[in-house]
């Protein structure tokens, strides 16, 4: 029976727990007048955890340490599923429909569901609330992702017809990489072509390809802003290999946010997509360089909020896992060492185009020749015999990781070197052969010899790789700001347009118009 000092402390805790309630649901109910949705392309728990911890070598600390990313201090974090209507495995066109219009689709299809029928975004609904909308990615602006966010088309290689779409959105403000097809070169549309970029100028973007235009860029400027240096697939350079001459996916974030700031509010989409191209390649050190840029990215957002906490959402999301990277490695057991990644100089595709150059310059030469420039671009050292000897007396019976972390760690093991030295042949070799069975499990469609030296670092760091493709492990969605309690908790890809729309109070203020 309960006394009354029992009953008090009964009536004060349920008068705490009906205040929690009513500031949750005040969170809840609050609509977002600043939204920015950041999507890490391929990145789940390991990739965003390799960063951590490859922070924390930075900095010097022990290797099993971590320094968190901003956005994983976030107030609110989730799970979230990624399959698509055909495959437990998605691909990015796909998870970006889910994520902009809340429908589940096939792979390959952008902004149309599961029958083709095109299906309307959240990014043109916030349009026609009237707010500003800006459109931001690494790789090309007609990529999956971006294009999940204004085009509607059943397959995402319809590029011309995808930049089309861009110049005809009404959004505000677009910023990254290239386009693939802006001739319509590639597309199966009938009669005269424009170009996609005198759409854009006709549409009344002003098209900024340099530096100096970008940084000139005034608030409420209607732009198309295309990196002046392009890498692979017309997409921005990987920040591994950014120069101080480029525009990083941060400059872009916060001219954004200059351009699209207005009383209305505004929406803005940021994708990091060669997270997701290097682990493809299974590139450890240049996929951990575009998420700490990503992070950066996410800065801007977070320092905009600082002056608008109660109005703006920032939302932080990967779109699948791709790589199957693994953090851990049979040979150095329960040990990581990812201080070894500082070695590496340079992107896959960085020293793709260096080896390309240099098996020109030396056809036929023998493996001896590269191993200078090994060591100079990874790290990884050639053993002479006596260094091998020594190296066996290390490891001892206990083989691969005992010798882990000792002097010879970026030394190659004998099996490594064989390993190598067959990759190398392999690239030396006048005509390509097609990967297929093993050798598509030991290089994918990669350069082998590049591939085969990512492999050993990453190995030599403690992590590793399942996969050339995409996988189906759920990925983290982080939130922070006005409406984000309503992201906690495990959900679909589909439930994250849902909860973006409430937090907008979108679906109302359309019904609205």
């Amino acid at each position: 029976m309960c006394n009354s000092l029992c009953l008090r402390r009964r009536i004060a805790s349920a008068a705490i727990l009906f205040l929690l309630l009513v500031l949750s649901q005040s969170a809840l109910a609050a609509d977002a007048k600043y939204v920015f949705l950041f999507i890490g392309d391929g990145m789940s728990v390991s990739q965003a955890s390799a960063a951590e911890m490859y922070k924390a070598s930075l900095k010097g600390d022990a290797e099993s340490g971590v320094e968190k990313l901003n956005f994983s201090t976030f107030p609110a974090q989730g799970m979230t599923t990624t399959y698509s209507s055909t495959s437990l495995i998605t691909d990015s066109a796909a998870a970006g429909t889910a994520l902009a219009s809340g429908v589940k689709t096939y792979n390959a299809a952008v902004g149309v569901d599961a029958d083709g029928n095109a299906v309307p975004t959240f990014a043109e609904m916030a349009r026609d609330a009237g707010m500003k909308v800006g459109i931001l990615s690494s790789v090309s602006l007609d990529h999956a992702t971006p294009a999940a966010f204004y085009a509607h088309q059943k397959s995402r290689k319809n590029y011309y017809e995808i930049g089309l779409e861009l110049a005809a959105s009404g959004f505000d403000y677009f910023a990254g990489g290239g386009l693939v097809d802006p001739l319509g070169k590639k597309s199966k549309k009938e009669g005269d072509k424009v170009s996609v970029v005198n759409a854009i100028r006709q549409a009344g973007y002003t098209y900024v390809n340099d530096k100096a235009a970008f940084e000139a860029l005034k608030p409420g400027s209607k732009a198309v802003v295309v990196a002046p240096r392009l890498q692979d697939g017309n997409a921005m350079p990987y920040a591994i290999d950014t120069a101080d001459s480029d525009i990083t996916l941060a400059d872009m974030t916060a001219k954004g946010i200059e351009v699209l700031d207005n009383p209305k509010g505004f929406f803005m989409m940021v994708e990091s997509g060669k997270i997701d191209w290097a682990c493809h390649a299974n590139d450890a050190m240049a996929a951990i360089g575009d998420v700490l840029a990503f992070e950066d990215a996410v800065a801007q957002a977070v320092k905009f909020a600082a002056k608008h906490p109660d109005e703006t959402l920032i939302v932080v999301t990967g779109d699948h896992e791709t790589g199957g990277m693994t953090l851990g490695f049979s040979g150095t057991k329960y040990s990581t060492y990812f201080s070894n990644l500082k070695s590496q100089k340079s992107s896959y595709v960085a020293f793709d185009e260096e080896f390309d150059a240099w098996r020109t310059a030396n056809p036929g030469a023998p493996f001896e020749k590269i191993a200078g420039l090994v060591e100079e671009r990874f790290g990884l050292k050639v053993p002479s015999e006596a260094d091998l000897a020594e190296m066996a007396k290390i490891a001892g019976d206990s083989g691969y990781a005992k010798s882990a972390g000792s002097m010879y760690d970026m030394y190659l093991k004998d099996f490594e070197l064989a390993d190598l030295e067959a990759a190398f042949k392999r690239s030396m070799a006048p005509e390509k052969a097609k990967a297929e069975g093993r050798d598509y499990l030991l290089y994918g469609n990669y350069e082998p010899f590049t591939v085969t030296l990512t492999h050993l670092l990453n190995q030599k760091a403690g992590l590793a790789w399942t996969s050339y493709s995409h996988t189906g492990v759920p990925v983290l969605t982080s939130a922070m700001g006005a409406g984000s309690a309503r992201f906690n908790g495990f959900y679909d890809n589909t439930d994250v347009c849902t909860k973006i729309i409430e937090a907008m109070g979108l679906s109302a203020k359309v019904a609205m118009n």
